[in-house]
């Protein structure tokens, strides 16, 4: 180690700085041992500055580090067979991969099958053959990722040789105390020296008393959970009560029939829902509320004529897992609708759903959704402007806009736009809506209360705050730890 420490000062002394990364692929090293030389140099006391890096690149898996060692599978293959040829069955056992080996080697054409009255004879089809596997595989073992081209990154990815990681590299410049000549400092004054008198002559290292500990390790909030707080921070502010969602599985009836939303509603299809198999109905409901929903979709009620269809409850008892969290805004309107006399409520939720969905780089199959819901006596389509005004400039958005929508459960509907002030355009922020009265009177709510909710997704905002275009580099396994660990805290520009 002292070698490389004394070779990794002398060439920071010559090129000023470098990359820890592309200095392994000069000297023919691993990295870490370059990373290691690095490490140990950052102890002596600022005669470096080592500033880590993130990047992706590429590793060994256990097969393909056999790989770079021995050989590729085909290649052990083909020297595997003696010049008379083998039996198959024989070359088969010859190793723990020959099965892969043989399929490579045929498909390259460099064996031959004979079929006789005995065992199939495979014999080599070629005099000699070049392994390009191996030579490729130690390049990417030496970190000269780019000598390697991206046909065959994917290609031995596919055959699972490789795996594509987040790699952690240090750029190396000049200390405050840089020196290419390390005289070590004792550190402790041990009872020899005293004996001998020989910490006379030795040079002692200096106590910082200003120098802060060790960081403990520890957890870190995800981005995600840095923007929710922000978000209930503005909503408790606001005077609203969170509501509890912690049932993720939630039947059809709660999800969708108490909501008003017809059973054969195309959001209602296994496209778009995931069902549940195990259990696969709820077992409890409200008697009495059921009946009055089951009532409105067949027949209507209060003016309305219902949808006309025979309302079934084998449907509304199908476990799924929620589409949105409006499925607790209506057991929580229910709840409110049981006590007297009404009082008016303000609940808030910031919770997870799920939608079947294809995944791409600005959806998931599960995400976040943050809730608003107002219930009153004589609520208008006014109220719920002003609110959203309100609610918008707590998160420093001014300039809004609303477009007329439809949803099954809201009449009237709004989506609600923002002018982006970096895209130059308006872009969608949210839903809106004044719940519909066949929803709210089943559950017993006064004829005069109304209730204004508004939405929008937990991710956009994320995104657009930490500056990530994919939302799968947000949330799932392809996330990039160092974010999280790095990622400032969340300080939305609220008024």
């Amino acid at each position: 180690m002292a070698e490389l420490k004394e070779r990794l000062l002398q060439i920071l002394d010559e090129k000023g700085s470098f990359d820890t990364l592309t200095l392994a692929a000069e000297l023919g090293v691993f990295h870490q041992k370059v990373v290691g030389g690095v490490k140990s140099l950052q102890i002596e006391e600022n005669v470096i500055n080592a500033e880590a890096l993130s990047k992706k690149g590429w590793e060994l898996t256990d097969e393909g580090k056999e790989v770079a060692k021995e050989g590729s599978h085909e290649a052990r293959v083909f020297h595997a067979i003696p010049e008379g040829g083998i039996a198959q069955d024989e070359l088969m056992k010859a190793f723990a991969t020959a099965k892969i080996g043989f399929s490579k080697a045929m498909s390259s054409g460099w064996l031959e099958i004979k079929k006789g009255e005995g065992k199939p004879l495979v014999r080599r089809k070629v005099e000699s053959i070049d392994d390009t596997v191996q030579p490729v595989l130690k390049r990417i073992e030496a970190m000269s990722f780019d000598e390697v081209s991206d046909k065959d990154k994917q290609e031995f990815k596919k055959r699972k040789l490789i795996n594509e990681v987040a790699m952690t590299y240090y750029h190396v410049t000049k200390g405050s105390n840089f020196t290419t000549q390390l005289n070590k400092q004792e550190t402790d004054l041990t009872a020899e020296m005293i004996a001998s008198g020989s910490w006379k002559g030795v040079p002692f290292k200096g106590y910082n008393f200003n120098a802060l500990g060790a960081p403990p390790p520890c957890g870190h909030l995800h981005p995600l959970l840095k923007v929710r707080a922000e978000f209930r921070q503005i909503f408790l502010e606001m005077g609203f009560t969170e509501m509890h969602t912690n049932n993720y599985i939630e039947s059809s009836f709660w999800n969708f029939d108490a909501l008003f939303q017809p059973q054969q509603h195309p959001a209602r299809d296994a496209h778009d829902t995931f069902f549940v198999s195990e259990p696969a109905n709820c077992l409890v409901l409200p008697d009495d509320y059921v009946k009055k929903v089951g009532e409105m979709h067949s027949h209507g009620g209060h003016g309305s004529q219902g949808y006309s269809y025979d309302w079934k409850l084998d449907e509304a008892k199908k476990n799924i897992l929620r589409t949105h969290t409006t499925a607790v805004s209506a057991r929580m309107l229910y709840r409110l609708a049981q006590e007297k006399p009404f009082k008016p409520a303000k609940y808030f939720s910031i919770d997870r759903v799920f939608r079947n969905e294809a995944l791409d780089a600005t959806h998931l199959a599960e995400f976040h959704q943050i809730e608003g819901v107002i219930a009153d006596r004589n609520l208008t389509l006014g109220h719920l402007i002003g609110m959203l005004y309100a609610f918008f400039k707590k998160l420093g958005i001014h300039k809004l806009r609303f477009k007329p929508a439809y949803n099954p459960y809201t009449e009237p509907s709004m989506e609600v736009f923002s002018y982006h002030e970096g895209l130059k355009k308006w872009v969608e922020i949210g839903n809106s809506g004044v719940f519909r009265p066949e929803m709210l009177l089943p559950m017993g709510l006064p004829e005069d209360v109304r209730v204004i909710a508004w939405g929008l997704s937990l991710e956009r905002p994320t995104m657009i705050k930490y500056g990530i275009d994919n939302i799968r580099e947000l949330v799932g396994h392809k996330i990039n730890l160092k974010v999280v660990y790095d990622n400032p805290i969340c300080r939305l520009e609220t008024d």
